[in-house]
């Protein structure tokens, strides 16, 4: 037997899943409170030791790591025009494990960056320009952050004309320059910003939140938890090897601070009548509501569909909901029990899925243009996706997770999303998608393969 333990330090949860390599077999889970306020590693040991107590594995051969805690990283993005540059610079950002507090665009004013002070981010990044275009906005806006008053870390991926100019002029702070994010017009380039910003994740995490000590059981490797869930709904729908996937999905994980949704599929228009608007999107493609989540951010839910709908489907009087809505921001700890908490944790679930999934999907719009009708489509078509993948407590611990898993589809309350129209509903109930990620590194058939056995479909 090869015991490779699997740690996932989540916002809320902190959750251990252990599998044997040899066998490629799925030996135990177990979660325990994240500790955040005292020590984190008191969680760590919390989860170990029931998870001792279920597998009677108390040693391991690899241990690998992936961390949310305290919801991931706070960006800020500036750039040059919204529909182009700042959409890059988002997707750079979500790619890489952060959630985007703000997005600036054209020219940063004295306004600007007191409210960027006042925000306080934990990185900045910097774009502006195709390489060899516009040089006097992301300049102007270099000499407007060198005003900030806090040293936020900066990460400059714009134009490589003017990178050292930049570098310049943001002397004495903490400036990481890189390739452009557009180097071409309507042409991304991610992964070098990307890169960048998951090493700052990765160093914040590990040096703020207590992970220094907990970091000397690693053997290898450790990745921000959005990139491990990620990899593994990657491998999941595409297979690996000759052993095949489940196709096209949309993933959506719940948690107690973020809800992330994340697609796998083409989404191009289906039709040649469809007009494309924007940037291609990304095959891979992930989305962070940083203002929804079940404990942290559930006043978020609750303003996103109102506090009457979330009553209504809660079978709840609003002032009641709105008891137990105070109650758990006090109490983010509790797990529900009686049954007002079960139905309210319902009720936030399922809006929470709508919410996320629209935002995350494309739109189609009917326009009139002298050519006569036309469609005209933002974002990825994802309505023929046959697969919703579910994770997060919220969800894998219901009893009703078909339905909440339904608002994750096409309905009346959104006629113009593409969200999927009809799919099968598969839940991740032994919270193991962030863990089989990091596996996927150097066991990918091994991952796949307890993936595609624990992973089952509503109804199985």
């Amino acid at each position: 037997m090869k015991p490779v333990l699997l740690v996932d330090f989540g916002s809320t949860y902190t959750k251990t899943v252990l599998a044997d390599t040899d066998e490629g077999k799925l030996l135990g889970t177990a979660s325990s409170f994240t500790t955040v306020q005292s020590d984190i590693n008191e969680g760590l040991a919390n989860a170990c030791a029931k998870l001792k107590e279920q597998t009677g594995v108390g040693e391991y051969a690899e241990t690998y790591a992936c961390s949310s805690a305290a919801g991931g990283l706070k960006m800020i993005a500036a750039g040059l025009v919204p529909e182009l540059t700042v959409q890059a610079a988002k997707e750079a950002s979500l790619g890489a494990g952060a959630k985007i507090m703000k997005t600036y665009s054209y020219q940063l004013t004295k306004s600007d960056v007191k409210e960027i002070d006042r925000l306080c981010p934990d990185i900045i990044l910097l774009t502006g320009g195709t390489d060899g275009g516009n040089r006097e906005s992301i300049l102007h806006n270099a000499k407007r952050l060198s005003e900030m008053e806090k040293d936020i870390p900066i990460v400059a991926a714009g134009n490589r004309c003017c990178m050292e100019e930049c570098e310049e002029i943001l002397h004495g702070r903490q400036v990481f320059l890189c390739e452009n994010v557009m180097p071409v017009l309507g042409k991304l380039n991610i992964l070098p910003a990307q890169k960048i910003i998951r090493e700052l994740f990765l160093k914040k995490i590990v040096e703020g939140e207590g992970l220094t000590k907990a970091m000397e059981l690693v053997s290898g490797i450790i990745m921000p938890t959005p990139s491990a869930i990620l990899e593994a709904m990657q491998l999941l729908s595409g297979g690996h090897g000759e052993e095949p996937g489940i196709g096209e999905l949309m993933g959506i994980d719940l948690g107690g601070a973020t809800t992330d949704v994340y697609s796998i599929a083409g989404g191009k228009p289906a039709s040649v009548k469809i007009v494309y608007k924007g940037l291609e999107e990304p095959y891979a493609k992930r989305t962070v509501e940083g203002d929804i989540g079940m404990r942290y951010s559930l006043r978020g839910i609750a303003e996103a569909v109102g506090t009457a709908r979330i009553a209504s489907d809660a079978g709840l009087t609003q002032e009641r909901t709105e008891e137990l809505l105070s109650y758990l921001e006090e109490h983010k700890d509790v797990v529900p029990g009686d049954e007002e908490f079960l139905r309210l944790d319902d009720a936030l679930a399922a809006a929470a899925v709508e919410t996320a999934s629209i935002r995350h999907a494309g739109t189609v719009e009917q326009v009139y243009t002298p050519m006569g009708e036309t469609y005209v489509q933002s974002g990825k078509d994802l309505s023929e996706v046959k697969n919703i993948v579910l994770t997060g407590g919220a969800l894998i611990y219901s009893d009703h997770v078909d339905r909440i898993g339904s608002y994750a589809m096409g309905n009346v309350r959104s006629p113009y999303s593409l969200r999927p129209k009809r799919a099968r509903i598969w839940v991740d109930r032994k919270y193991i998608l962030a863990a089989m990620g990091l596996l996927s590194r150097k066991y990918p058939e091994t991952a796949l393969g307890i993936m595609k056995r624990e992973i089952s479909y509503y109804g199985d």
